[in-house]
């Protein structure tokens, strides 16, 4: 066996036996079609699965030349980031120069997912990030949180900044494992650290089109995934503040549109996306249990116009968290975030989880009857509105203690 390789394929998993030898057949078909002079790895990075992941992973027949590597992480140890830690210094030592990561329960990945992934790196890019036809309903978190705050704070219209299926480059790579790390960047907070870093540093960005993307969906849902995700989000903004404390004295021409246009690759055209239900009348529940349960923190943390705004929609029944109350908030508990305790940033994230559950239910309340176009029009329309209201967050900073110097003068 070698021990260096052109082109990477990682698959981080937990409990994935039931679709993870599709993902290897089709990353293998696309290696001995696209990169076939290559030398060529698929690498499963586990979190020592309990199910039967890694001898469903070597059973899955590849190209004779393809080989495939295991790694997990010790018993215990879980965490998707942990498993992309693993990746990155795999692909160093590798001293691999294209990096593709895909999910392993996808059903829509197809060989040509490697292509579309890979060349680009091969072509110059640092960081692919996918473009995929997703209902409405799936990657609520992206929709309202991760897409308009990185398109608003980082100047780049990147859709899915946490997609879970990316490629990179060696000098991206050795960037990530040069960085501090979290425990929440070892866990779910894992993709969007990723595509921070990368949209806030010098490199190479684009996207590509991939199609629908088929995996296991859910519909909102909180837990550690949310606080992680959010925690990793919030820190990730607050660390480069002063980039885009800065930006309007750097572009006052036009302070407020995207920092540089982000080339695509891949399918022009998507495929319809998969077909997803939600039930409102569990998710309205989930939403008042939440709001019953920090209600008092929502009081504390929000301004006394948008506390009460929250408690009438409570208090009626009716979810009309609309987007510039919705964009608000968010700024609000960013800033808020900034310089708070360990304890203070969790009370903020509490505060905000049935904020969230109320922002998705009035948005699949507009939705719902229209087409999967136009629900995209509408979370592309959002992030718009937080790129305009960012003024109201710059405000938050106006003492000047809170300036960076170069506004401060």
């Amino acid at each position: 066996m070698q021990d260096r390789f052109d082109v990477v394929v990682g698959i981080p998993s937990y409990n994935e036996a039931a679709t993870i030898g599709h993902v290897v057949r089709m990353a293998g078909e696309g290696l001995a079609k696209y990169f076939p002079e290559a030398a060529s790895v698929i690498v499963n990075c586990d979190n020592n699965s309990m199910d039967s992941t890694k001898d469903a992973f070597f059973s899955a027949a590849v190209p004779d030349k393809i080989e495939k590597r295991y790694i997990s992480t010790p018993e215990g140890v879980k965490g998707k980031g942990n498993n992309f830690h693993n990746l990155f210094q795999f692909c160093r030592d590798a001293q691999s120069k294209i990096m593709i990561a895909v999910d392993a329960d996808l059903r829509s990945i197809t060989p040509d997912w490697i292509k579309y992934l890979g060349y680009p790196i091969k072509r110059g890019k640092d960081f692919v990030t996918p473009l995929y036809s997703r209902h409405q309903f799936d990657g609520t978190i992206t929709n309202h949180l991760c897409y308009p705050l990185a398109f608003s704070l980082a100047r780049v219209d990147v859709r899915q900044p946490i997609g879970g299926d990316f490629a990179f480059s060696s000098r991206l790579c050795s960037h990530w494992l040069d960085q501090d790390w979290n425990d929440m960047t070892r866990q779910y907070g894992i993709d969007i650290f990723m595509s921070l870093s990368a949209l806030f540093g010098d490199f190479k960005i684009c996207q590509t089109g991939l199609g629908n993307k088929i995996h296991n969906a859910s519909s909102p849902k909180l837990g550690k995934m949310f606080e992680e995700v959010v925690y990793t989000l919030f820190s990730l903004l607050l660390r480069h503040r002063e980039t885009w404390l800065e930006a309007p004295l750097m572009d006052s021409s036009n302070p407020y549109r995207e920092k540089r246009p982000v080339a695509r690759y891949g399918l022009k055209k998507m495929l319809e996306p998969q077909t997803l239900s939600i039930d409102v009348l569990a998710l309205k529940n989930q939403c008042r249990n939440e709001y019953n349960s920090y209600q008092h923190l929502i009081k504390q943390y929000l301004s006394s116009y948008a506390y009460n705004r929250i408690r009438s929609m409570f208090a009626l029944d009716h979810y009309d968290l609309d987007i510039m109350l919705w964009t608000q908030i968010v700024y609000r508990l960013l800033f808020l975030f900034d310089g708070a305790t360990e304890v203070e940033k969790q009370e903020i994230i509490d505060a905000l989880k049935p904020l969230y559950f109320a922002r998705s239910l009035s948005f699949d309340y507009t939705t719902f009857r229209y087409s999967i176009d136009f629900a995209e029009q509408e979370v592309r329309n959002q992030s718009r509105a937080f790129l305009s209201q960012k003024p109201y967050l710059l405000g938050l900073y106006l003492p000047k203690n809170h300036l960076p110097k170069a506004v401060r003068g």
